[in-house]
């Protein structure tokens, strides 16, 4: 008796569309992850990057040397780094968003070489010792890093960053401003404020 096989060509079909519809769907993803906006910046990261400032801004404004003053502005940066990354990490994977994924990609792209140019002019202000131009740049730099990897953000990031960018010009531009209540100003008070609408609106 021969075996029937009339069922032998559908279930190949079948098993041909079923591949094919998972290969579309796997590209249109990956064409709507390329285009679309990275959803997972952290609201509540925001808010704690701006708690850590402040209190960076209150022990800065105690300290009596130069030396002292950076130490405390530099363990904030690296405090600020890590909360930043492990609050994003967070939201993302319960996004299930990859940070190496296409809009994650070009923030970090947008980001990574305004800080690193903020970075050579730090060394530059103090080497011809113009500390006090500090605070203004670090917040205009930081502000201007923002709106470039915030345009493939959220709506919230690019305006925070533009917030700081305006607040470290008038930082510099008016120089009776104190370095570290501008630093707590934006570092601390934009982040809370900005990060409280995120948290609300965007999905924490």
């Amino acid at each position: 008796m021969l075996p029937d096989m009339s069922t032998a060509p559908q279930n190949t079909n079948t098993d041909a569309l079923h591949d094919r519809a998972a290969d579309d769907l796997r590209y249109i993803r990956s064409a709507m992850e390329r285009a679309g906006a990275f959803t997972a910046v952290s609201g509540r990261g925001y808010i704690l990057l701006g708690l850590s400032a402040l209190v960076a801004a209150f022990f800065a404004a105690r300290t009596t040397t130069l030396s002292a003053w950076l130490t405390v502005w530099g363990a904030e940066l690296l405090i600020a780094a890590t909360i930043a990354a492990i609050t994003t990490t967070q939201k993302a994977r319960r996004m299930g968003m990859p940070l190496a994924g296409g809009s994650g990609r070009k923030l970090l792209l947008g980001f990574t070489p305004v800080m690193a140019a903020g970075g050579a002019l730090t060394f530059a202000l103090l080497q011809a010792d113009a500390r006090e131009l500090l605070p203004g740049m670090w917040l205009a730099v930081y502000g201007a890093a923002v709106v470039a990897g915030g345009v493939y953000s959220i709506r919230p990031v690019p305006i925070l960053g533009a917030s700081l960018l305006a607040l470290g010009s008038l930082a510099l531009l008016v120089p009776s401003i104190p370095g570290d209540v501008a630093l707590a100003v934006g570092f601390g008070g934009l982040h809370i404020v900005w990060g409280i609408l995120i948290a609300r609106n965007h999905g924490g």
